[in-house]
């Protein structure tokens, strides 16, 4: 399908973004280990029944990451601004589902529905195997080691827990892969800040007001698995599937399992 790609001015950064389809806009907001390629498998499925829109937050893909303080929601807003969407669903996967949280909290008005993907909270603290899995991947990356960071973040992110390497499916594991090390190699300057959202979404999920789906894989951390559990009771008429036999990256080991709950959803949240 013909897209149309290019970089939009927001907040100091060119963030490339890429657009295909017709009709109410659909944001895709990808996972922390990965880009804008993570949506490979349903950025042309779904541009066949919305206007759908991918872009590289800063610092992933095709986004450099400029110094100064930012925030990942308002990045979201002002690319839509930029893009003339006054609403859209919004669906973001890991990290890209804090930031989709976020942007549903920070500007309810614009976020017409919502699917979260094994995210991340904003004020949620990580469990202990997360804080140990950041202080190795920190570890290897002051070595210089990009290939050790990388696999930790294959073995954390898409093997998950209860799985080995040979018992994940190779492409997934490359093209993760792939993604990961290429941002490792994009320069972070001293002064980049993230400045989170304020207060943080964990102690405001019976504000958002769009309807929700939160998806989980039932081979992700035990973290995970609460954390999804945890949104569907507290944001108000949230649904929640649990995806059998898959980790953290869900849309990308099952792609036609999440697309077709994606579209299912949708369709009732626009109806």
């Amino acid at each position: 399908m013909e897209s149309q790609r290019g970089f939009a001015p927001v907040n100091g950064a060119e963030l490339y973004y890429e657009i295909a389809g017709s009709g109410h806009p659909l944001l895709l907001i990808h996972a922390g280990v990965a880009d804008s390629r993570m949506w490979d498998e349903h950025f042309d499925d779904f541009a066949g029944h919305y206007r759908v829109i991918r872009y590289d937050l800063r610092g992933f893909g095709q986004s450099m990451m400029p110094g100064g303080a930012y925030a990942g929601y308002e990045d979201a807003a002002r690319l839509l601004d930029f893009l003339g969407v006054a609403q859209a669903h919004v669906v973001g996967i890991s990290f890209g589902g804090r930031v989709a949280l976020d942007l549903a909290l920070a500007y309810p008005e614009r976020v017409t529905a919502l699917v979260l993907g094994a995210p991340s909270v904003g004020g949620h603290r990580p469990p202990a195997e997360v804080l140990r899995f950041a202080e190795a991947e920190d570890a290897a990356l002051e070595q210089g080691d990009l290939e050790a960071a990388t696999e930790l973040n294959l073995r954390m992110w898409v093997d998950g827990p209860y799985r080995t390497p040979d018992q994940v499916d190779a492409a997934v594991r490359q093209r993760v892969g792939e993604m990961q090390r290429h941002a490792f190699t994009i320069p972070e300057p001293e002064d980049a800040e993230e400045r989170p959202l304020a207060p943080p979404a964990i102690e405001r999920l019976a504000e958002v007001r769009a309807p929700t789906l939160v998806l989980v894989g039932d081979q992700d951390i035990p973290d995970k698995v609460m954390v999804a559990e945890r949104l569907a009771a507290e944001i108000p008429g949230a649904r929640k599937a649990v995806i059998p036999g898959v980790a953290h990256m869900v849309s990308m080991e099952k792609p036609a399992v999440f697309g077709q709950l994606v579209l299912d959803f949708l369709g009732v949240a626009r109806a």
